[in-house]
């Protein structure tokens, strides 16, 4: 087969109608080989026979999409100095746009043998491996452009693609679980209904189903095993092989555009699926083993990690970042995202070994001008010493407020914690954010996400039941700040079943209602359980999948989610973009914000102090918005009057003085859902009874 010389830019296999260039980047190669597979399995070897700028290339004419292909790279094996290449492993793509199959695991796909790891494995691995595919890179786009919704009016939904749909009965079967699931008319009806603007991805890049978990009859449900930058995960794909999943990932984001929707990825560019020093040779460690991971400075046949996993990214060689930026810049340029959220971030910002706000990687984001145009959510902690960082990225970014999450679970549950630190996280966390510029949108606020218990159960159990994943109990977290309100698990007690609800919308409210921007885990509106298991990372299965039909029993917790993210929507009290300064604004007498004791007098430092100050209540002055509109016309919205009883009896409290507002009317009460009773109106210095464990909303009529 002849081969021309090519290109070494762009690397991967990049098809321009008439055949494929391949580009590889390898500084410790010798020689480099493209392996192509026919469809029963005939491998095809061409020396790719240029390399320049350590990139090693070449062009096949009339070589199409479909077309599955690797790479075995042949160079020095001396796991002492780092380096691990192995021409009888064939390797990934680290720049394949689809990768095709699933490794079916074998000793052959390790470079060691398992009864003997002193001794270099020969084993071919091809008959073993994934393939990569070359892809058609043409797609119809026809008018779909970034929605670029502001992050104040954003409301995020995470999300697992097979878990939302796979149990649905209104998407046919051949497409649930799949992108084109959840870009399914019914979905996107679910979606707008609840009113979120962003549905937040968990992991889609092309990840491994690891061998211990495989041999107990477990997958990664979770996805966070990433072994390709660029490739949408193919489990995900109703299309099949051949590279069809691009196609589709595409159509699911036209879709959810079109509906107004924007689209975040979770990615995992801090560790890969090739694990430690006795994981398999699939790709980046036979590539390039010193260039792609993070060694130990003084062995290198031992992984540097702080992620928790084995390996670590070796952000700190000049190919990994761009490794990074490449597989950004395509995700936002060809597949149209809208964001990204990182996982463990910190790990990206440790060129030695502290995590560093001014590393290589952030400077590379905030120059580039397609990356920087972005959402960008860091997930700001690792595993490493030092590495939990809330509050401390730069201030391009977003975080994952990981205190908010605490601070309200604690709130909720009765727990005597800080009532200042509450009233910082409810506001935007100004301590965390401000000292740098950043404004409350810096702050994603959360109280449930794919790791940890789902909103159910955080009201159900008190300690987590991880059984069914095979580790005796011993995974996941085990201080989850929850509490059952009286009994562990299900539970036919109509008083604990009330309370559990109650606490449910308790949690929705806050959430909601406070500074920054809101993201709810998936399913949460519809009671989703995983009976107490609070770790299902191994569980692909109904355990962890969206129960639709047991969603209907919940339908009065999505209609009150929803009325909240319309609440949300229509006021921007809810929603500023711009600190409270706790004084009077311009044309009010009265400040931006207040907090106010149950008889209506303002909390002193005493009551800030003591337990007895859990109830509260909150002004929010819709006369002290400092912005502008588009239009550059002051905003003004109504006030509001937030009533916090978090205690177990129920509480009176004295609505301020008529400088606040005259007269209020009740929008939100979580002990009455969809306000069956009456909206109450209740006169200035007027008393409103508030139940136990609930929260109020009052609007100022005027």
């Amino acid at each position: 087969m002849k081969i021309w010389p090519g290109s070494p830019y762009p690397l991967g296999a990049t098809y321009d109608g008439g055949g494929t260039n391949f580009a590889l980047f390898s500084e410790v190669a010798d020689r480099v080989e493209l392996c192509l597979f026919d469809d029963d399995g005939t491998e095809t070897r061409v020396d790719l026979p240029e390399r320049e700028a350590l990139v090693w290339h070449g062009y096949l004419p009339r070589v199409v999409p479909g077309q599955r292909y690797g790479y075995r790279v042949h160079g020095p094996y001396d796991p002492s100095t780092g380096l691990r290449c192995n021409p009888a492993k064939l390797l990934l793509d680290p720049y394949a746009k689809a990768i095709d199959g699933h490794n079916e695991w074998n000793n052959a796909l390790f470079s060691y043998h398992f009864d003997n790891p002193g001794q270099v494995n020969d084993a071919d691995s091809a008959p073993y491996a994934q393939r990569s595919v070359v892809i058609n890179p043409f797609f119809d786009w026809a008018n779909d452009r970034p929605l670029r919704i502001p992050f104040h009016q954003t409301v995020i939904y995470e999300a697992h693609v097979k878990g939302m749909t796979q149990r649905h009965p209104g998407i046919p079967e051949d497409v649930r679980g799949t992108y084109s699931g959840l870009a399914h008319p019914t979905m996107i009806k679910h979606f707008k209904q609840l009113g979120v603007t962003a549905v937040e991805l968990m992991p889609v890049h092309q990840f491994v189903h690891d061998s211990t978990l495989t041999d107990r009859g477990l997958r990664n449900y979770w996805g966070y095993n990433t072994i390709g930058f660029f490739a949408p995960h193919n489990d995900y794909a109703s299309f099949g092989g051949h590279g069809g999943q691009v196609q589709e990932f595409k159509s699911m984001v036209k879709a959810l555009h079109a509906a107004g929707i924007e689209v975040i990825l979770d990615v995992v560019y801090n560790h890969t699926a090739e694990g430690n020093h006795l994981g398999p040779t699939l790709s980046f460690r036979g590539i390039d083993n010193p260039a792609y991971y993070r060694l130990v400075d003084d062995d290198k046949q031992y992984y540097y990690d702080t992620t928790g996993t084995g390996n670590s990214l070796n952000v700190r060689h000049h190919e990994s970042l761009r490794l990074i930026m490449d597989s950004l810049r395509y995700w936002v340029t060809e597949m149209h995202v809208d964001g990204f959220r990182f996982d463990l971030a910190s790990a990206l910002a440790r060129e030695f070994h502290e995590v560093n706000r001014l590393a290589a990687f952030f400077d590379l984001v905030n120059q580039d001008p397609i990356v920087s145009q972005v959402k960008l959510i860091a997930e700001p902690w690792d595993v490493g010493d030092g590495g939990y960082q809330v509050g401390g990225f730069p201030p391009l970014w977003t975080e994952w407020n990981g205190k908010y999450r605490d601070t309200v679970r604690d709130f909720w549950r009765g727990e005597p914690a800080s009532l200042g630190e509450f009233a910082s996280r409810f506001t935007g966390s100004s301590d965390l954010y401000e000292i740098d510029g950043r404004r409350p949108i810096a702050s994603i606020n959360f109280v449930t996400a794919h790791d940890g218990f789902t909103l159910n159960d955080l009201v159900s159990y008190n300690d987590k039941h991880n059984d069914a994943n095979g580790e005796d109990n011993r995974d996941g977290e085990s201080h989850n700040r929850s509490w059952n309100c009286g009994v562990e698990g299900p539970t036919e007690d109509p008083e604990i079943v009330k309370l559990r609800e109650r606490q449910k919308r308790n949690f929705l409210a806050t959430l909601l209602l406070s500074q920054g921007v809101p993201m709810i885990a998936h399913g949460d509106e519809l009671g989703r359980t995983q009976h107490g298991n609070n770790n299902v990372y191994a569980q692909d299965s109904e355990l962890s999948w969206v129960d639709w039909q047991d969603a209907r029993m919940h339908d009065v917790q999505t209609r009150f989610t929803a009325s909240l993210t319309k609440l949300r929507a229509d006021h921007p009290i809810f929603r500023r973009r711009r600190f409270f300064t706790g004084e009077p604004a311009a044309d009010s007498k009265v400040p931006d914000i207040a907090w106010l004791r149950r008889d209506g007098e303002p909390m002193t430092e005493q009551d800030w102090n003591t337990r007895s100050g859990m109830t509260m209540t909150v002004f929010l002055n819709g006369h002290g918005i400092p912005e502008r509109d588009e239009l550059g016309e002051d905003i003004r919205d109504d006030s509001f009057l937030v009533l916090f009883n978090p205690l177990a009896d129920a509480v009176a409290f004295t609505l301020p003085p008529r400088s606040y507002g005259r007269t209020w009317e009740t929008v939100v009460d979580t002990a009455d859902p969809l306000l069956a009773a009456r909206r109450r109106t209740v006169k200035a210095g007027g008393e409103r009874d508030v139940e136990g464990h609930t929260m109020v909303v009052l609007r100022c009529r005027y």
